[in-house]
């Protein structure tokens, strides 16, 4: 097992053990997403990482900050992105959204 699949939730690992060909397609989708303009990567999980954060999604907010250090973004960066929102999705939601960044870089 790989290092970036030894952090991804036991739930998605089951899921993507018992559906093979749609976790296939949903990786195919990314890949074809992220090519299709101009954007870098880090760029692309820092807006992804915001959208995660508007709808709520714990998990997604998880993943994209660990993808967004991956792609080169700093600590900084990727709690800007999130504090951005704020006059958009309205604090609470940010707070929420930071407390999972924070997670990640291991300050709960």
């Amino acid at each position: 097992m790989t290092k970036k699949n030894a952090q991804l939730p036991h739930h998605y690992k089951s899921i993507q053990q018992r559906y093979p060909k749609v976790s296939a397609a949903l990786a195919d989708l990314g890949s074809a997403v992220r090519e299709a303009g101009p954007l870098d990567t880090k760029t692309g999980h820092l807006i992804q990482l915001a959208a995660a954060a508007a709808i709520r999604s714990e998990g997604s907010v998880h993943s994209h900050t660990r993808r967004a250090i991956e792609a080169g973004a700093t600590p900084e960066e990727i709690k800007h992105a999130v504090l951005l929102l704020t006059s958009t999705i309205g604090f609470p939601t940010v707070a929420a959204a930071l407390s999972w960044v924070d997670e990640e870089f291991g300050k709960s």
